[in-house]
């Protein structure tokens, strides 16, 4: 049994997707930043007969993360899909004019430092696989920057152009790497935004193996 590692999971989004891979008989790792939360999480899903474990990591704190991606690989299984998805803090989202160098360095440590180091770690792993996806989910600023939310739109950039650079690189080794691009934030009353709606989709690109950058809905809007 292989394992989806779910960075940045969280009760909506990361457990509809934990719920579509464990169907699909993947082992799940549920990583963020509070220990209690991941546990109820795990606990929900071993309920209904899946397998899954909580870890606690701070994805900007890089020795963190890496450990919680060991113990997840030392008790689960070899990682086969890597899910990148912690939601930005609020103080990312500063009005452009407003916003300092220093304002930049938790959006960038985020978004950008964390997948690298996230995607550095389990890469061994992938190629050992044969296989393998790495999943980015961003907001909309990602692909059409927004001055209302200057550091998450500059994170989200470097983000995007480093899964389009992996993509290009991983794509003759049979690792696919894709991004999912969600306007309008999850939720909000359009069917297509829904939890479970979004982790069909990104069920979707892993086992479709499409081009690196998708949209739900319109997506450019």
């Amino acid at each position: 049994m292989t394992t989806i590692a779910i960075v940045g999971a969280g009760a909506g989004l990361g457990q509809a997707t934990a719920r579509r891979f464990g169907r699909e008989g993947f082992s799940v790792a549920l990583i963020s930043r509070t220990q209690e939360n991941v546990d109820r999480l795990a606990a929900e899903l071993n309920e209904e007969g899946l397998t899954a474990r909580g870890y606690a990591a701070n994805v900007r704190d890089a020795h963190a993360l890496q450990a919680a991606l060991d113990a997840a690989t030392a008790e689960l299984g070899p990682i086969e899909v890597l899910q990148y998805s912690p939601v930005p803090a609020r103080d990312f989202m500063k009005p452009v004019l407003e916003t300092t160098a220093e304002d930049l360095v938790g959006p960038v440590e985020q978004s950008v430092y964390g997948p690298v180091t996230a995607v550095q770690h389990v890469l061994p792993g992938l190629r050992e696989l044969g296989r393998g996806t790495i999943l980015l989910i961003n907001g909309g600023s990602a692909v059409r920057p927004s001055g209302g939310v200057a550091g998450t739109s500059v994170a989200f950039a470097g983000e995007s152009a480093y899964g389009q650079m992996l993509h290009e690189a991983l794509t003759p080794e049979g690792i696919h790497v894709a991004q999912l691009i969600i306007p309008h934030g999850i939720g909000g009353g359009e069917p297509d935004h829904e939890p479970n709606a979004l982790a069909d989709r990104i069920w979707s690109l892993h086992r479709d193996r499409g081009t690196f950058r998708a949209f739900v809905g319109d997506g450019r809007s």
